[in-house]
């Protein structure tokens, strides 16, 4: 069944329950009158060109029924992000996608000063033509028994799209990836069972919905539950966000490491009293985020691993099965090998090599791109990129990308290994990033960035020296105070290393 199907199941179930506590516009909006409002969407979505809209809404009540709207009217949400450089990535998505209808608020585009582009429709313009008898007609279909309801919308396979995602581009551009309705769903059944949720949970909506992250576990996981979602659309409001776990208490809230960070520095004792379920995922948790939250709020953080091309959720650890600094367990349906990275031979328990991965969670594919789909899924088998280990009680260790190894004197370093041990040497709240910088003369070189200057970087390579090989150990130390980060929370390594190599050219350039 398609993820707007079980929408309206739930919501004919749930029709006086709030659905969503809406930040953005200050209401509480039950289900009944987000199933309404979803349908009078519909009706109006379907009659735009083309099979693709975009949806430019940060995280809100508005925005999911955009993305229900669509689904209804038998189109495919495009998610855009919103964050950065929206302008092109707008433009960016209208090239992949023919034919692309933008759906965005003024309220935004004013905000982020963002030129509006051809083939944009505001919500509020939408909304301004909606007349008496578009709500009387829709109010009438949603009070019809479930499968007449199903009648008035699209009716297609599980198998059919569901959404484009766009990839963070941390490593090289975005690539459009198609997620289906069964793809999404995988995660909304398993995600619940593997962490104990039930319907009675209040879910916290901080993460934007043109991330998976958000998508499925702010959006669909809570909708399709049943569940009474608390939507903010700025995750780095961090005063803001304690305030709102306070006040609505919160049972499930999810989060990258530098997210929780920010929330660790602005929370109060008690922000965080109600939260049963807190997941960290898109990235690293670090020892001193983790055991940080445990000593001012008694609270752990469970450490998740995922992709975008994974819908997003692979493993994660829950309050029965949790092993500190690892990534968890496979959830349900998940299938998991480590395999040699060179012979693709699967490796015994305890053995380092590369993530792949098999089950309905994994995408259709790259949009456009059936190249670059063959050579990542291959006989049902998803190559996440990512190198790990496998425990014999059945945990996953995450121990980097494969694209962060780099071969230094015919060996291949791992720049995350260099990281975790950096990172016992500087502060607590000082981040470290590792990028290695073509070099003509000397090939690459291990380059450290770091958004403190107050180490004593002749110490901290010495203390180094003592866990890693010389060739491992970072030549030079640039202070980057902002280390540029993705919107998902992930540090932007691309721009880092930009960022690096010109600070070394201009070093060059002055002779020093």
């Amino acid at each position: 069944m398609q993820l707007h199907h079980n929408f309206i199941k739930v919501a004919k179930k749930n029709s006086k329950k709030i659905a969503v506590y809406d930040q953005a516009t200050g209401k509480d909006i039950t289900y009944e009158r987000m199933l309404i409002a979803s349908l009078i969407l519909a009706s109006k979505f379907s009659s735009y060109r083309g099979r693709y809209i975009g949806i430019l809404i940060p995280t809100s009540a508005g925005s999911m029924l955009a993305i229900l709207g669509t689904l209804m009217a038998g189109k495919i949400p495009v998610m855009i992000n919103y964050s950065t450089g929206a302008r092109e990535n707008a433009i960016y998505a209208q090239d992949k996608c023919s034919s692309l209808t933008i759906i965005s608020s003024k309220k935004l585009v004013e905000k982020i000063k963002m030129k509006p582009l051809e083939g944009m429709i505001f919500l509020e313009d939408i909304m301004k033509s909606i007349t008496g008898f578009d709500k009387i007609k829709a109010a009438l279909k949603a009070k019809m028994p479930t499968p007449i309801v199903r009648n008035f919308i699209y009716k297609g396979s599980d198998e059919n799209t569901s959404v484009v995602l766009f990839t963070s581009g941390s490593e090289k551009d975005p690539k459009g990836v198609e997620l289906s309705h069964k793809n999404i769903m995988h995660n909304v059944t398993n995600i619940p069972k593997a962490a104990v949720i039930t319907p009675d949970f209040i879910f916290l909506a901080n993460l934007p919905f043109f991330h998976v992250f958000g998508l499925t576990v702010n959006m669909w996981t809570p909708l399709l539950l049943g569940c009474s979602v608390v939507a903010y659309p700025n995750p780095l409001d961090y005063g803001v966000i304690c305030g709102l776990v306070r006040k609505y208490k919160i049972d499930m809230m999810a989060g990258t490491p530098a997210f929780f960070y920010g929330y660790l520095k602005k929370s109060n004792s008690g922000d965080f009293a109600s939260v049963k379920i807190a997941v960290s995922g898109a990235d690293k948790l670090t020892p001193h985020i983790y055991d940080a939250f445990l000593q001012k709020h008694n609270m752990m953080i469970f450490d998740g691993y995922g992709t975008t091309e994974t819908s997003p959720v692979i493993s994660v650890n829950t309050p029965d099965f949790h092993k500190k600094g690892s990534i968890g367990k496979p959830i349900g349906g998940v299938q998991l090998k480590i395999v040699d990275t060179m012979t693709g031979n699967e490796l015994a328990r305890g053995e380092e090599g590369k993530i792949i991965v098999k089950g309905d969670m994994v995408m259709k594919g790259y949009l456009g791109d059936i190249e670059e789909t063959s050579l990542r899924i291959r006989d049902g088998w998803y190559d996440t990129g990512d190198m790990g280990v496998w425990d014999e009680d059945g945990f996953l260790w995450h121990k980097g990308r494969l694209k962060r190894f780099v071969k230094i004197g015919g060996e291949m370093v791992s720049l995350v290994r260099i990281e975790s041990i950096m990172e016992k040497f500087i502060p607590e709240d000082a981040v470290c990033c590792v990028v290695d910088v073509p070099n003509l003369k000397k090939g690459a070189e291990i380059v450290a960035a770091l958004t403190t200057s107050e180490i004593n970087t002749k110490k901290v390579r010495k203390l180094m020296a003592k866990e890693l090989p010389s060739i491992a150990l970072p030549k030079e130390f640039h202070v980057i105070e902002d280390i540029p980060m993705m919107p998902s929370g992930k540090v932007n390594f691309r721009e880092v290393e930009k960022i690096c190599r010109a600070k070394m050219e201009n070093k060059n350039d002055l002779g020093t």
